[in-house]
């Protein structure tokens, strides 16, 4: 068990040219998550096409063979020895949709973690996941998150029962949003005695302008990384294991 583990938050702008064009970034984004020392780099939700639902009547829109079409992430991830947490829309093998969190790790199938908490247009698309997914990287366990699934608290309370340690969350927060952002990140750090990761879809997206915010949050509540402004950014941060063990004998 790693009594830290180094992380970090991408506040990614998607690219037009869909699947192709964003795995290129992603990797140029995951370079710089590496240099600076992380082995879990979290993006955004649909980071990989953007947040822009029309964009999904396109079947290459969706991930159906994950294996095959991350490839070239997948690679990248062997070599640097990296684990990306990636937003998607994607397929099931039985065809489910999922609006998801993909985790591309080395030595490892992609693995889909779908949305639970649905929203607005997202319900006529896709099917939504029936309990968090958590992983464990490193001797930490990692709950994954998306978006709206943080507007729930009973979505981090089960993460928190199901043991996590960090509450990785991919999401689409605008300008206006800001106080919403901190609330949800910092609420649920502190009620479940967890670190938690933003990444918010920088630039301008279908929902509105980026409200930036990604970042880190200790298990006090407290910001203890965070993005400068509303671009692409690497946002990195070393979690402690005892800072964990301090907050929970509180």
């Amino acid at each position: 068990m790693s009594a830290e583990l180094t992380v970090a938050a991408v506040q990614s702008v998607a690219r037009p040219g869909g699947l192709a064009a964003n795995l290129v970034e992603h990797v140029r984004l995951l370079e710089d998550a590496h240099a600076h020392g992380a082995r879990l780099a979290v993006f955004p939700e649909l980071s990989l096409l953007g947040y822009d639902l029309d964009l999904l009547a396109d079947d290459s829109a969706w991930l159906v063979s994950p294996s095959a079409q991350l490839g070239v992430l997948q690679a990248a991830c062997e070599d640097m020895g990296i684990i990306a947490v990636v937003g998607a829309a994607a397929r099931e093998p039985d065809g489910t949709p999922r609006l998801a969190s993909v985790l591309v790790r080395p030595g490892a199938a992609p693995l889909i973690a779908g949305k639970m908490h649905l929203h607005g247009a997202e319900q006529g698309l896709f099917e939504p996941a029936s309990q968090p997914t958590v992983v464990d990287i490193d001797g930490w366990s990692v709950a994954l998150a998306v978006c709206f699934d943080l507007a729930q608290p009973s979505h981090a309370a089960a993460a928190a029962r199901a043991g996590a340690d960090l509450y990785a969350a991919s999401a689409v927060y605008v300008e206006g949003e800001e106080r919403r952002l901190d609330l949800h990140l910092g609420a649920r750090a502190m009620d479940s005695r967890f670190f938690a990761l933003l990444a918010n879809a920088g630039g301008v997206t279908a929902a509105g302008t980026s409200c930036g915010g990604s970042g880190v949050w200790g298990p006090d509540g407290h910001r203890i990384a965070h993005a400068a402004g509303n671009g692409s950014e690497v946002v990195p941060a070393v979690l402690f294991r005892a800072a964990l063990e301090r907050a929970r004998r509180v």
